[in-house]
C-alpha cells in the first residue's frame, strides 16, 4: 500500500517526506501549517452553518440560535425540515452504505488514514444538523477536516504511522484551538482525544499547530465560543471539597446522557424506517424548541446569557431537563453532531444549580455562582468527552483564574475517575462500542488488529488422517522430527493434535488409530482473532500450540504460544520506542 501511494506522489514530494522524516524542524513547519489550515476550516464551517441558521430562522446578524427570543411556529417546522434535508442528503452521498470513519478511530485502528469522502459526509450531516437547529455542536466536524489535512500531508509525504497519527492529533486539537480561541486546550484535546497519550516527541508538532490553529482564527477577527465571567473568591481546601461533590453529579449526569443516548438510538434503528428517523426527530425537537430556543443548536448564546445574567432556579433546571433531552433526541434520531459544547453548557447549568441547592439548604450563599457554573462546565464535559486536562485549560484560557483551576481540575479528576469505574468510554469510544469495536481511547491499538491468527500461523503443518495406525505414524513421524501434528477426521476437519511422544510409547498398539491419541479436539483458533483474543485462548486452553481453522473446519496452520508472545513483545517494545520518539 505505501509503495502504492508513493508512486502517486510526484519525485519531489517523496524527497521533502524524506527531509521531514529525518529532521524534526521540518515535521513542526508541517504541523504548523496543517493547524493553519485546520483553523481556516473551522472558521469556514461555524461561518457556514451560522449563516444557514440566520437565513432559515430569520435572525438579526448579532443574534445566535440558541439565545433567541420565543420562536414562531414557521420557525419550528424548520426542525423537522431539517430531518427531511439530512435525510436527502444521506441518500444522496450514500452515507449508510457502512459506517463513516472519524479522527478517533482512524488514530486508534488506521494509523491516522482519513478517507476524504468519509471527511466531506461528516461535515455535511453536522453542517446541516447544527445549521437547521439539531441540538449537536460542530466541533466533531472541525476535528474531522482538521484531521483529513494532517492525514493528506501524512500520506503526501510518505510519514510513518506514528508521524501520521501525530499528524492527525495536531490538526483536529488546531481546529479545536481555532474554535475556543484556547490553544492549550486544543494541544491537550489533541493528546486526551485523538493521540491517546503524552508523547514527548509529539509536544512540538502538537503546541506549534494548535498555536498556528487559534491565531489564524483570531486574525479572521472570530469571537472564542467561551465567554470570560468575574473572577470569584479564591478557592480553599473546603471548597475544593464541595467541588468535588459536584463532580460526582456531572459524572452521573454525563453518563445518564451517554446511556440515553444509546439507547434511544437503538430502539429508533431497531423500530423506524431510517428515512424518518430525522424527521421525526426534528418534530420532537420542536416541541422541545416551544419551551426554550436556549435547547436548540450547540447553546453559545444560551451559555452567556445563563451565566452573565441572574435567572432563577427553577428556570435553570427547565433547561438542563429541556436541553438534555434534546441532545439525546438529536442523537439518537439520526442527526449527526457531537456533545462537545453541549455537555459545556449542560455542565453550567448543574454547576448553577449545585450553586443555589447549596445556598439553599445552608440559608446563605456557600459557593460563588460563576466558579460553580465553570467548574460544572468542565466536570460534566469531562464526563462526556474524557479529556480532563483539556477542560482545565479550557476554563484557565477563559478566565484565567488559576485558584478556579485548581478546584477545575479536581472536579475533573473526580468525575473522570467515576466515569472510567463504572462506564468506561467516552462519548466517542461509547458510539464505537455500541458499533461493536473494543477501543476505549485513541491510542494506537490498530497493530493489536493487524496481528490477526491467520497472518501470524505457520502455514501446511504437519497433518495425518485420524484413521493412520500408531505404527504408521510412528514411520512418518520419528521421535525428533517435529513437535506436533494435526490429526484430521474423515472429512479433513480438524480433530486434534497428536504429541508424536505419546504415540511412540511402548504401550501403544501399532493398530491403535491416532484419533484415539488427538488432544485439544475443541480447542482452536479463527483466522480473524486479533493477537489479544488469542493470547487469551492460549491462557484458557493451556496448551503451548493450537490450529487455526475456518469456518468449515478445514485447517489453514498451527501457530505456537511462544511465537504470540514474541511477536507481541516485539510489537509493545516497538510502540513504546515510538511513544518516546526513539523511533
Amino acid at each position: 500500500m505505501i509503495a502504492r501511494g508513493l508512486r502517486r506522489w510526484p519525485a519531489w514530494s517523496r524527497w521533502l517526506g524524506a527531509r521531514v522524516r529525518s529532521v524534526e524542524l521540518l515535521f513542526v513547519l508541517v504541523a504548523v501549517v496543517v493547524g493553519m489550515g485546520a483553523g481556516l476550516l473551522t472558521v469556514l464551517q461555524g461561518a457556514v452553518a451560522r449563516a444557514l441558521q440566520h437565513l432559515l430562522y430569520r435572525l438579526p446578524d448579532d443574534l445566535r440560535l440558541s439565545g433567541a427570543p420565543a420562536l414562531d411556529g414557521w420557525q419550528l417546522l424548520v426542525l423537522p425540515l431539517g430531518g427531511a434535508v439530512l435525510v436527502a442528503f444521506n441518500r444522496l452521498v450514500g452515507a449508510r452504505r457502512r459506517s463513516l470513519v472519524d479522527a478517533v478511530e482512524a488514530n486508534a485502528l488506521h494509523g491516522g488514514q482519513l478517507s476524504a469522502r468519509d471527511s466531506a459526509i461528516v461535515s455535511g450531516q453536522t453542517i446541516l444538523s447544527n445549521g437547521f437547529g439539531a441540538s449537536v455542536g460542530l466541533e466533531a466536524a472541525y476535528a474531522q477536516l482538521g484531521g483529513l489535512i494532517a492525514s493528506a500531508s501524512g500520506r503526501w509525504l510518505a510519514l510513518r504511522r506514528v508521524d501520521v497519527r501525530t499528524l492527525v492529533g495536531a490538526g483536529a486539537g488546531a481546529a479545536i484551538a481555532a474554535a475556543f480561541g484556547a490553544p492549550l486546550a486544543g494541544a491537550f484535546y489533541a493528546f486526551e482525544v485523538v493521540i491517546g497519550a503524552y508523547t514527548p516527541a509529539a509536544i512540538a508538532p502538537v503546541v506549534a499547530a494548535a498555536l498556528a490553529g487559534s491565531q489564524v482564527s483570531q486574525r479572521l477577527g472570530t469571537t472564542p465560543y467561551i465567554v470570560a465571567v468575574e473572577r470569584g473568591p479564591a478557592i480553599h481546601s473546603f471548597g475544593y471539597l464541595v467541588y468535588g461533590v459536584l463532580g460526582v453529579l456531572c459524572a452521573l449526569v454525563g453518563i445518564a446522557i451517554m446511556r440515553s443516548v444509546g439507547a434511544v438510538e437503538a430502539q429508533t434503528r431497531a423500530r423506524l424506517p431510517a428515512w424518518s428517523r430525522p424527521v421525526i426527530g426534528g418534530a420532537l425537537l420542536a416541541g422541545l424548541a416551544a419551551v426554550s430556543p436556549q435547547v436548540l443548536s450547540a447553546g453559545h448564546s444560551a451559555l452567556h446569557l445563563d451565566i452573565t445574567a441572574a435567572v432563577p432556579l427553577a428556570f435553570v433546571a427547565t433547561i438542563l431537563l429541556t436541553k438534555s433531552l434534546a441532545s439525546i433526541v438529536s442523537l439518537g434520531f439520526g442527526f449527526r453532531g457531537g456533545l462537545f459544547f453541549a455537555s459545556l453548557f449542560l455542565g453550567t447549568l448543574v454547576g448553577h444549580l449545585y450553586a443555589g441547592a447549596l445556598g439553599w439548604v445552608a440559608g446563605e450563599s456557600i459557593l460563588n455562582p460563576g466558579n460553580a457554573a465553570m467548574v460544572g462546565m468542565a466536570a460534566l464535559a469531562v464526563a462526556v468527552i474524557g479529556a480532563p486536562f483539556t477542560m482545565t485549560m479550557l476554563v484557565l484560557e477563559a478566565t484565567g483564574n488559576f485558584s478556579l483551576t485548581g478546584a477545575v481540575l479536581a472536579a475533573s479528576l473526580v468525575s473522570s475517575t467515576i466515569v472510567r469505574q463504572f462506564f468506561g468510554y467516552s462519548f466517542s469510544t461509547w458510539r464505537l462500542h455500541l458499533r461493536g469495536e473494543t477501543i476505549r481511547s485513541a491510542r494506537d491499538v490498530g497493530w493489536v488488529k493487524a496481528l490477526t491468527a491467520g497472518r501470524m500461523m505457520r502455514r501446511q503443518p504437519n497433518m495425518v488422517a485420524g484413521s493412520t495406525g500408531a505404527a504408521e505414524f510412528r514411520r512418518r513421524f520419528p521421535l525428533g522430527s517435529t513437535k506436533r501434528v494435526i490429526v484430521l477426521d474423515e472429512g479433513g476437519r480438524y480433530a486434534g493434535i497428536v504429541d508424536p511422544v505419546a504415540a511412540h510409547d511402548g504401550s501403544v498398539d501399532d493398530g491403535t488409530p491416532v484419533l484415539a491419541l488427538a488432544q485439544g479436539r475443541g480447542e482452536m483458533l479463527r483466522p480473524e482473532m486479533d493477537i489479544r483474543a488469542v493470547m487469551a485462548c492460549f491462557d484458557a486452553a493451556q496448551r503451548e500450540e493450537l490450529a487455526v481453522v475456518d469456518e468449515g473446519g478445514k485447517v489453514l496452520g498451527l501457530l505456537t504460544e511462544a511465537h504470540v508472545r514474541r511477536r507481541y513483545g516485539e510489537e509493545l517494545e516497538k510502540s513504546q520506542r515510538e511513544l518516546f520518539g526513539e523511533v
